[in-house]
């Protein structure tokens, strides 16, 4: 993939302070990273260490309380909700672990759903190209609930990448698959993140997921405490 001018993802000095039942939070504590174009980068650590909030802001879902943060050349801190919004349609995919399909949708309406909302003439050719895409073109008409959860999971695939984004965000995607099913999707996930040159990061307690990306971040308590924040001088892990 040709070289990009700097990172696709950058934070630097990230904090978030959030309200709990018994007060402030500190759920990110001076998160730093870089994260180039192209490349995929796993983060492992224990429940509860912030992974899935350090993810959220990355798609411009959670504002940081300090720091800096610039994802694909666009500075998310200075955005406001409908800024963050137009962010997101057609730069950021998002695969979580619980599928979040709708139940009364097909599986051809639910991959076409966010292009509807972000006003794509075409969102259901898109849709139904990327249903094909994860060997569903046959279940387009189905309904989640007559779906295995491979096929729930690979809806949300295709739902992620119908249009195209330049970034992948993926939270436990096979935490409620079967080892050999989650080896499926994980490889499909993969194949077409290469395929469109998407940068990948993805939350997972599977070791031998996480080594499969180019290199590994571990989060515990709010910081990073492993991996290289300069993958252009570090190399990878």
């Amino acid at each position: 993939m040709p070289a990009k001018a700097g990172p696709m993802i950058l934070m630097d000095n990230i904090h978030l302070m959030l309200q709990g039942g018994s007060g402030p939070v500190n759920v990110l504590r001076g998160v730093s990273l870089s994260i180039g174009a192209g490349e995929t980068v796993s983060v492992v650590g224990p429940s509860g260490s912030g992974k899935t909030t350090m993810l959220m802001v990355m798609a411009g879902l959670e504002k940081p309380t300090s720091g800096t943060l610039l994802v694909a050349g666009e500075d998310l801190t200075r955005l406001d909700e409908d800024g963050l919004a137009r962010f997101r349609r057609g730069r950021v995919g998002i695969v979580f672990q619980g599928f979040h399909l709708v139940g009364t949708m097909t599986a051809l309406e639910n991959a076409a759903l966010p292009l509807e909302l972000a006003g794509y003439d075409d969102a259901f050719e898109r849709a139904r190209k990327g249903l094909a895409d994860v060997g569903l073109e046959k279940r387009a008409g189905h309904y989640p609930s007559q779906l295995s959860g491979g096929e729930q999971q690979r809806v949300a695939i295709a739902r992620a990448f119908a249009g195209e984004p330049s970034i992948l965000l993926a939270d436990e995607p096979t935490g409620n698959l079967d080892a050999a099913t989650g080896e499926r999707v994980m490889d499909l996930l993969f194949t077409l993140a290469g395929r469109d040159g998407a940068t990948v990061v993805l939350i997972t307690h599977d070791a031998g997921l996480a080594n499969q990306a180019d290199r590994t971040l571990e989060l515990l308590d709010g910081q990073i405490t492993d991996g290289h924040p300069q993958p252009s001088t570090e190399g990878t892990r």
